[in-house]
């Protein structure tokens, strides 16, 4: 018999924690309708909060820069004078930054199912003896996963661009407008840096 590979190994062992101490049914041994009831639950609420409440732009600790559901744009809490042009751009890139973060749920959501399936996958594994097939249809899935998620990568070159443009339309938001071409390079490489 195979042995289980680490990564495959530590999600089974992690998944009771995933389902936050509530006793899985006889009918569902693995206790997945509880977990993704609780990541249905999680997702809508960000969902909602994207929807309803303000975008913050900044993420270097200095100023707070949001844009709201209505295109205000908010530097410390203070709203800043744009006129129906420029309101126009920051709701244009306000639905951009809804439209990454909504596809991040989503892909975070498949991700969510996928652990829970593999970790009743390993399980079956383990008692059947047949680890190898098991993980090689679970790395299949993972692929799909991540093909996904380069998704995301492709809305960011329309991103960047409004982004450039609010920073010529709009001065107040020039020394905001940290994205460039690398963020773009590097969700494509699959790497994830830090400003």
């Amino acid at each position: 018999m195979k042995t289980l590979k680490a990564p495959l190994f530590a999600l089974l062992l992690c998944l009771p924690l995933a389902a936050c101490g509530e006793r899985p049914q006889a009918d569902d041994p693995l206790g997945e309708a509880s977990i993704g009831q609780k990541v249905r639950e999680a997702t809508n609420r960000a969902r909602k909060e994207i929807t309803e409440k303000n975008i913050s732009i900044s993420s270097d600790g200095g100023a707070k820069v949001e844009i709201s559901p209505t295109g205000d744009l908010l530097i410390d809490g203070r709203a800043i004078a744009i006129d129906e042009s420029q309101r126009k751009l920051l709701l244009e890139y306000r639905a951009q930054v809804v439209q990454v973060a909504e596809a991040g749920i989503e892909i975070g959501v498949q991700g969510a199912n996928l652990g829970v399936r593999a970790a009743g996958e390993a399980l079956k594994g383990v008692l059947s003896g047949d680890t190898e097939q098991i993980e090689k249809r679970i790395e299949a899935e993972a692929r799909k996963l991540e093909q996904s998620a380069t998704r995301i990568c492709d809305q960011l070159p329309a991103m960047l661009a409004t982004q450039q443009r609010l920073a010529v339309a709009i001065p107040e938001f020039k020394p905001y407008a940290k994205m460039d071409q690398s963020d773009i390079d590097e969700c494509r490489d699959g790497r994830v840096t830090t400003r």
